[in-house]
């Protein structure tokens, strides 16, 4: 079992988990397709510069359509019924719902990759998403009518980034995974920017100062170039049931960031689902 696999997952998810302060501020300025969009040309301008220094591409043109695919389902509709979703439902029926992604995996892998569903998977699977719905408290969701379609938006979203992290463990049993990264990331843009001009023109941008330009440094550096490439290795170096559940540091990281920058207050649920969380990964991972 490849231990940078799991650290590299792990690292992962506590970026994502710890980008919510940063992107809420950054969002009341910029529209969310338009900011990402230069997420994603400071992740191809990032990865693009190592790989030029390690030697270039080296892709064929059958790659290149691959690889572009992979880059729009993760990228540009994965990401952007996230968007959706969470206009048009609310934050914690988000954490919810994105909980299930590791569910998706397991079922996409069985299917592209036919990774064995073994027992001991399923088991690790229910003990971490058990630990995860504790964390995120399915109590503060809200699945009324009314958030109908956000919420379909986000179960879309949780699908399609479980069909992309699993493509990526397909495409990469191949080609290397930084060039994958960072030719998923210009796949990305073929949705992104169509809907980035669309913002431009329905509502504009707002004010940029010094601290808006650092959150969107950041935010194109470590959340997406880094923490993309960090994902990607792990399903590259790791059966996709297992790189899937170092998805659940997610929440972890964003509830004790929250308590540590925002003062909430952290329950005893919060560390039974932190244990809850642990066992699942250590299950998964322990050798038979």
């Amino acid at each position: 079992m490849s231990k940078w696999g799991i650290l590299s997952g792990i690292a992962a998810s506590a970026i994502w988990g710890g980008m919510y302060v940063v992107s809420k501020v950054v969002l009341e300025v910029i529209p969310p397709f338009t900011l990402l969009t230069l997420r994603l040309l400071l992740g191809i301008m990032v990865l693009g510069w190592i790989v030029q220094w390690q030697g270039g591409l080296g892709f064929d043109r059958q790659q290149w359509k691959q690889v572009l695919g992979v880059g729009i389902v993760g990228y540009g509709i994965s990401i952007g019924f996230q968007f959706v979703g969470t206009k048009l439902s609310n934050a914690s029926n988000g954490a919810l719902i994105t909980s299930s992604t590791p569910a998706f995996v397991l079922l996409f892998a069985a299917w592209l990759l036919r990774e064995k569903m073994t027992s001991r998977h399923l088991i690790a699977l229910a003990v971490s998403t058990l630990g995860a719905l504790i964390v995120v408290d399915p109590r503060a969701a809200r699945l009324s009518p009314d958030f109908f379609w956000g919420n379909l938006s986000l179960v879309g979203a949780a699908v399609t980034w479980a069909l992309y992290s699993v493509l990526i463990r397909l495409v990469t049993r191949n080609l290397d995974t930084l060039r994958v990264s960072l030719v998923a990331f210009v796949g990305g843009l073929f949705i992104t920017v169509p809907a980035a001009i669309w913002e431009w023109k329905a509502s504009g941008i707002g004010a940029i100062n010094w601290g808006i330009l650092a959150g969107i440094l950041y935010l194109g550096i470590i959340s997406t170039a880094l923490a993309m490439f960090l994902w990607n290795t792990a399903f590259a170096t790791l059966p996709a049931s297992i790189a899937s559940l170092t998805l659940f540091a997610q929440p972890l990281v964003g509830a004790l960031l929250g308590a540590l920058l925002l003062g909430e207050k952290l329950s005893n649920l919060f560390y039974l689902g932190g244990v809850l969380i642990s066992l699942g990964l250590i299950l998964a991972t322990r050798e038979s």
